[in-house]
């Protein structure tokens, strides 16, 4: 289909009313001077006619008032409903200030539920800054699990048969100190590979500051969303 531009639309329009124009022309000329007065004052009733029906009936503005009001409640239950997705959206995608550290993910001692009792057997405690016996980085503690809280397909390989007993074992989730060097930011790690180490307070990771609010002189303290979670250590 051809386009068609602004200036060839107006020669259209010229074309299309041309001839209704002559027609009209035509009968205003073709009369005499009384006849055009008639239809001259024909016209002007019919135009007052139109326009009292139009704006001065109150049938007509009526009308309007009821497409008006029913765009209108269109508009506002539009703007309802993208207000209450936006609500939906901000309300659970973006968590409230200081909260936003609690994670729904089930594994790796992320966990939100609330762990207490706390048993007699997780020697460690969250906020406790440790070693790992075998690759030497420091780290702190950020939560535990009673035994080791990992989907099955990442256990197997993990733990060798002669290590699977480790699986049924308390497990930590480290925060790894950043001024180590070591590859990784985090770990999960079985209880009997680390160890707690007295007089280091300054761990370095970004996400100190949203597990703990400072260091009492022998492990960090938790910030209160993170109390809450493990109230016993």
């Amino acid at each position: 289909m051809p386009h068609i531009n602004a200036a060839a639309a107006l020669q259209l329009s010229m074309l299309l009313f041309a001839l209704p124009a002559q027609y009209l022309i035509s009968q205003w000329y073709g009369t005499d001077s009384a006849e055009r007065i008639q239809r001259t004052e024909r016209l002007i009733i019919a135009s007052w006619s139109i326009s009292t029906r139009s704006y001065l009936s109150p049938d007509a503005w009526a009308d309007r008032l009821k497409l008006w009001l029913s765009k209108t409640r269109t508009c506002l239950y539009v703007e309802l409903l993208i207000s209450h997705f936006r609500n939906w959206y901000y309300g659970e995608s973006k968590t409230k200030s200081g909260e936003n550290e609690a994670k729904l993910h089930p594994y790796f001692a992320e966990s939100t539920h609330v762990h207490s009792p706390k048993p007699e057997y997780i020697k460690f405690r969250v906020g406790q800054v440790i070693i790992h016996r075998r690759f030497g980085y420091s780290g702190v503690i950020v939560g535990w699990d009673v035994k080791a809280n990992t989907p099955e397909g990442q256990l197997q390989p993990r733990y060798p048969p002669v290590k699977q007993d480790l699986k049924y074992t308390p497990h930590y989730r480290i925060l790894i100190n950043k001024a180590n060097g070591f590859g990784k930011s985090t770990a999960y790690v079985p209880e009997e590979e680390i160890t707690v180490i007295m007089g280091l307070e300054v761990v370095y990771h970004p996400d100190m500051e949203t597990y703990f609010s400072g260091y009492d002189g022998s492990k960090y303290i938790m910030q209160p969303w993170l109390k809450k979670l493990y109230p016993h250590d």
